[in-house]
């Protein structure tokens, strides 16, 4: 009885250090996934930052020529 009990709970042992491996390989899995999500996440950040930037560069560019079109028609007179 002692020997079956001591097969059993060694055979419980074995499937628990399987288990146990392939949670440990699952894991590496998902940490390497998550790394991945976290790369593309700062890229998208940095890709919304530059796009923000051009629309500040844009929005000067674009104020700068409605002061100089205001120039223009106060010298040809053409504002009311």
């Amino acid at each position: 009885m002692t020997a079956n009990t001591e097969n059993l709970i060694l055979e419980l042992l074995r499937v628990m250090r399987a288990d146990i491996t392939s949670i440990k390989d699952d894991m590496r899995e998902v940490k390497g996934r998550l790394t991945s999500l976290e790369a593309a996440i700062a890229a998208l950040r940095r890709d919304h930052l530059g796009a923000q930037e051009d629309v500040y560069r844009q929005q000067a560019a674009i104020d700068r020529l409605a002061e100089r079109m205001d120039r223009v028609e106060k010298r040809l007179e053409l504002q009311d």
